[in-house]
């Protein structure tokens, strides 16, 4: 914190609770009257409202009911006040939040929107703050009252919603709050972790399912209990079942009677850094374009970390130029950022997309340009199927390479409008009669069908391509006649594609090997490995060796230099075997021996064995608790599903912390029919009845069936309630 006056506030972090008035507790209860919120069977809320705005209002109460922390935390998030609850390490998080998204230009927003759609962003607070009031037992953290346009500061339901351009947060905080470490001139972020993140969206045309409906599968890669299942229901028209974000209004990935969509992370540029060539004159900063030098725009900005019982105050000056927030230096030049992370059309284009009645009026809210960070999968009860490779894609210079920072002197190498809908990579009912996405390049989404990567401009698909999208090629290329279970059973597909790249190398540095003490350590574990079928699966001591030896290789290799590059799986696994020594790779086997030895006291560990799922009070792991065992395993080799598992420090287990988290198989016919599942159960609160009530099913891919119809809502009714009561 060195160079920055620090200060101590006098008011208490408690604070005082906010206070409502008397007005607004009477408009709260009169509108939770016209709000029905059913719980079936599952703990799943079907929320029914007179209107949009109803609905919206039970949506929110019953998310607080069920996790108000998690509210609350995703605001303070993308309010960049997380420094406030969780001390001075959130500080870069938070600079670089209050840097890109300003909260006057979110007030501004909300003052302009339509009236219908104000109404939705009031109902969005008013049903927080009745929650509040009805709950004073619940202490928040940090935001004692909601504001409408808070909303309007998370306009994305992704969980990586912030695109940076490729500079990380310790560059961000390292030129405004640790002045010494921006002297270094590389940056030292890392992006191997992309692959560990991601999703999968398949679609199936009536060509190729058993009932000759279009079927559509959802199956978002994120932390787990990061979204939670709901229903919402309208006499305007709204009837949306899906995935909604922890204090968002509307279905992020989900369904209704006519089309449903799918939402994978996307890679396609969508901002960008410019290096600024900066000078001091005049006692101000000023920078170079087009051979004039331009004022450096400043702006205050004051945030605030928690300290014991006290908030301490960090002043920041906040450079600007015409490209955006300046968020980083390297090798001398400063860094601006250009995006478009937050805005009243991303959110409105969000809501209205989940009361689309079939192609025309979806491809009609996407065609507002506002979603920057995802692919779309798409299929409906007229047999569409369709995908869209981004959204909002700036017009660039096609010679530049975007990935990385480009000059920002010159003024013909800013944006130049945006790509139309039709413009932009998509696949509308190809004749394979499938589409893929696996946060993989678009250009092998639909087999043969998939589009000719030479129509387009490299920023629109800088994705490189994995092995979870093989596997699903390899699944999807030939099958036909697929059923709901069918399709659920690709799903879960727990082949590790990899493999097929990576153990051939080692077994040819063992075959090859003359040190006759290697071959006979490596004697047991090499046949096990040659005999595995590369399928993941908790009775198999293959599966733990090729995964803790696969991670130890990745190790070896320099870190990937941009998002882009780390996107590329199938690259960096042909790296790991051609600059790794065949004397490396053994090496690696070896000490994966030892490792499982000194931690369980034999290398013969069974995956699900050391693989385990758990979900206990507070998210904490302990060896000595419950714990089911896990077949699935990290997507990152090629396997469907995924279950990212971790160690904790008091444990030798590893536990999943990321991954599968809802996912629903459906079939759009004259009825709509779907299955779906979600990470445990719905309830937060250990010891409730659905709290683990799903986990079993979870990890062996056995869905519930969706409750849609309002017969059959009726018919498996758990609790029946107006919120407030």
């Amino acid at each position: 914190m060195k160079q920055l006056l620090l200060f101590l506030l006098l008011a208490p972090v408690a604070g005082i609770a906010q206070n409502f008035s008397a007005k607004e507790i009477n408009r709260w209860e009169a509108q939770a009257h016209k709000v029905t919120i059913i719980r079936d069977t599952w703990g799943i809320p079907h929320i029914y409202g007179k209107t949009d705005a109803d609905a919206v209002f039970g949506l929110l109460y019953a998310q607080c009911e069920e996790d108000f922390g998690k509210v609350e935390r995703n605001y303070l998030e993308v309010l960049g006040r997380q420094a406030e609850a969780d001390g001075e390490n959130k500080l870069n998080y938070d600079l670089q939040m209050r840097l890109i998204e300003d909260s006057a230009d979110a007030i501004r927003d909300y003052e302009r929107s339509p009236e219908w759609f104000k109404k939705l962003l009031n109902a969005f607070a008013d049903g927080i703050n009745y929650y509040l009031y009805k709950h004073p037992e619940v202490h928040p953290l940090v935001l004692k009252r909601f504001e409408p346009w808070f909303h309007l500061m998370f306009t994305d339901g992704s969980v990586s919603a912030t695109r940076t351009g490729g500079i990380g947060l310790d560059e961000i905080g390292s030129f405004y709050i640790n002045k010494e470490a921006a002297k270094a001139t590389g940056w030292n972020h890392s992006y191997d972790e992309t692959e560990l993140r991601g999703s999968n969206g398949f679609a199936i045309a009536p060509s190729r399912s058993a009932t000759k409906n279009a079927l559509l599968y959802i199956n978002p890669h994120v932390p787990f209990y990061f979204r939670t299942e709901v229903h919402m229901i309208s006499e305007e028209g709204l009837n949306a079942y899906g995935a909604v974000t922890w204090g968002q209004m509307f279905v992020y990935q989900g369904f209704n009677e006519h089309c449903g969509w799918m939402h994978t992370t996307s890679y396609a540029d969508v901002a960008d850094l410019y290096e600024e060539k900066v000078t001091r004159q005049n006692n101000q900063w000023v920078y170079a374009y087009e051979e004039k030098q331009k004022p450096v725009r400043t702006k205050k900005i004051l945030l605030h970390y928690k300290k014991e019982t006290a908030m301490v105050a960090v002043p920041v000056e906040a450079f600007y130029t015409h490209h955006g927030p300046v968020i980083g230096s390297r090798n001398g030049k400063w860094l601006s950022l250009k995006e478009n992370n937050r805005s009243l059309n991303a959110l409105i284009q969000s809501w209205v997309s989940t009361k689309a009645n079939g192609f025309e009026q979806f491809k009609k809210a996407m065609m507002l340009l506002s979603n920057t960070t995802n692919n779309t999968v798409y299929a409906d009860d007229k047999g569409n199927i369709a995908y869209w490779h981004g959204d909002f894609v700036p017009v660039r210079d096609p010679k530049l390479d975007w990935t990385l920072p480009v000059d920002g002197t010159k003024s013909s190498n800013e944006w130049k409008g945006t790509h139309p809908l039709d413009e932009i990579v998509h696949l509308y009912n190809p004749a394979s009669g499938w589409i893929q996405n696996c946060n993989s390049t678009p250009f092998t989404a639909a087999g043969e069908s998939s589009p000719d990567k030479t129509k387009y401009p490299a920023y629109m698909a800088p994705d490189g391509q994995n092995a979870r999208a093989l596997n699903a090629m390899r699944l999807l290329k030939d099958a036909g006649q697929l059923t709901l279970d069918d399709l659920i059973k690709i799903g879960y597909n727990r082949y590790m594609s990899a493999f097929d790249i990576l153990l051939p190398a080692l077994f040819q540095a063992y075959d090859a090997s003359t040190d006759q003490n290697i071959k006979q350590q490596l004697k047991e574990p090499i046949e096990l490995l040659k005999a595995w079928n590369k399928t993941a699966d908790e009775h198999s001591v293959a599966t733990t060796l090729a995964v803790d030896w696969a991670t130890g290789v990745g190790l070896l290799l320099p870190k990937a230099r941009t998002q882009e590059e780390a996107s590329n799986a199938l690259g960096r696994f042909q790296e790991m075997v051609n600059h790794t020594t065949a004397q490396q790779k053994l090496e690696v086997l070896i000490q994966t021996l030892k490792n499982l030895e000194q931690t369980f006291g034999d290398w013969r560990q069974p995956w699900g064995n050391i693989n385990r799922y758990q979900r206990l009070a507070g998210n904490q792991f302990d060896d000595k608790q419950p714990s089911l065992p896990s077949s699935l395993a990290s997507s990152r080799w090629g396997t469907l599903p995924a279950f990212e598992s971790r160690s904790a420090a008091n444990t030798k287990k590893r536990y999943g912390v990321s991954g599968n988290s809802f996912i629903a198989a459906v079939e759009f016919g004259k009825k709509l029919r779907a299955k779906t599942i979600i990470t445990g159960g719905q309830s937060s609160q250990a010891g409730y009845p659905h709290f683990t009530d799903q986990a079993a099913m979870f990890l062996t891919g056995r869905f519930k069936d969706v409750f849609f119809y309002k017969e059959d809502i009726s018919q498996h009714k758990e609790q029946e309630y107006h919120p407030g009561q």
